[in-house]
């Protein structure tokens, strides 16, 4: 049973794949791409959601049953078949498992995420539903059954709340289609309270320690006042390692205590249509940057290569924004990819440079180095700060 099954499902959708359902649907390739990334973690929410219903679970058991030979066939059935047919079949299925309200839901939050309309977004999770389907079915197996199927979902709550785009679940807030990963939610608020808890914490080990470095220099110059000729000798060097040990203390909490002023001045505010173009590179950036970092070796590139490629349709839109902006708000977001490019290309460079990472994640690397480059201007270029 697959460890992480949005990343599986997204595995099977390489670039050209994608490439191959945009040219049949007659969609825009980097649209239907931002789409995919959308829909994949969304629909397994909805699916969930769906198996946790009474009567459900056996629902999509059927459905998944009915779906066992789409994922080896699905090339010829999009390319050589009736690819309309194949549409509103899955459309027709997804309807019959959610409902046509919720189905409705589903495909205009994805639409709107990735400019494809509601139209394209039928078009698009119509395509897609029998494959998530079969793909479900064949990482299940024979033991297919409520049982296993209630097993997986559960077991996948985290991969799928992760999987999702930035801003998809905003669209999805409140429709109940996410209701699903509820118990994720409750762990990323833990999450949220105890990143708070260590930052308290943190100010306080700061205040002490400062506290500690100011008594440590009184206690120094109480020593010298009351030493005498007989042992003044002997105390010097006491008295120069508590004077050490003092500043020590003093400097590096200084440090600490003003590094959280700093920070926020980094993202600058670059708006647009009542969007926040820096932060949201801020964000993609930053997405970037840890989905790169947690990769060690190719089972760990296999799971993290659905995020680079949200990351790469994230840029996209990105990009397509920044150059709605004027030459001087253009300049400063274009600083602000070219500040993390060197950064970036280290952690490309260190990603492919393990040994079975390449062959996984290097084209979409190498499309993410062209797209920074274009975005972050001249002083982006690859290599350089």
């Amino acid at each position: 049973m697959a460890t992480n099954l949005a990343s599986y499902i997204m595995q099977f959708l390489t670039p050209d794949m994608i490439g191959r359902i945009a040219t049949v649907l007659g969609l825009d390739r980097n649209d239907t791409r931002t789409g995919v990334a959308a829909a994949v973690p969304s629909l397994l929410a909805a699916l969930g959601g769906v198996a946790a219903k009474p009567g459900g679970a056996q629902n999509l058991v059927d459905a998944i049953k009915q779906q066992s030979s789409v994922a080896e066939n699905f090339g010829s059935m999009i390319t050589t078949g009736n690819p309309s047919s194949f549409v509103d079949k899955g459309s027709s299925l997804l309807m019959s498992l959610l409902g046509s309200h919720d189905q409705s839901t589903l495909v205009g939050a994805i639409g709107r995420f990735a400019g494809l309309g509601h139209s394209g977004g039928s078009s698009l999770l119509g395509m897609l539903s029998p494959l998530v389907l079969g793909l479900i079915g064949k990482q299940i197996g024979s033991r297919l059954d409520v049982g296993s199927l209630t097993n997986l979902f559960a077991s996948q709550k985290q991969q799928i709340a992760q999987a999702l785009p930035p801003g998809m679940s905003n669209l999805l807030g409140g429709t109940g289609l996410l209701d699903s990963l509820s118990s994720t939610a409750g762990y990323a608020a833990t999450a949220e309270q105890a990143g708070r808890a260590t930052t308290a914490a943190a100010g306080q080990f700061s205040q002490y320690a400062s506290s500690a470095g100011r008594s440590v220099g009184t206690s120094v110059q109480r020593a010298v006042a009351s030493a005498t000729p007989g042992w003044v000798y002997w105390a010097i060097p006491a008295i120069v390692a508590a004077g050490l040990l003092w500043y020590l203390l003093a400097d590096h909490t200084t440090q600490v205590a003003q590094q959280p002023t700093v920070l926020p001045t980094q993202t600058q505010s670059v708006v647009v249509g009542g969007v926040d173009v820096g932060k949201q590179i801020s964000d993609s950036l930053g997405e970037l940057r840890t989905s790169l970092a947690s990769i060690t070796d190719a089972a760990s590139a296999n799971a993290a290569l659905p995020k680079l490629q949200q990351a790469t349709a994230q840029i996209d839109k990105v990009a397509g924004t920044v150059k709605q902006l004027p030459a001087d708000q253009r300049r400063v977001a274009d600083g602000l990819v070219a500040s993390s490019m060197a950064t970036i290309n280290q952690l490309f460079d260190r990603v492919l440079a393990i040994p079975g990472v390449a062959e996984v994640v290097k084209p979409t690397i190498d499309s993410l180095r062209t797209k920074l480059a274009d975005l972050s201007g001249p002083s982006g270029t690859v290599g350089t700060r």
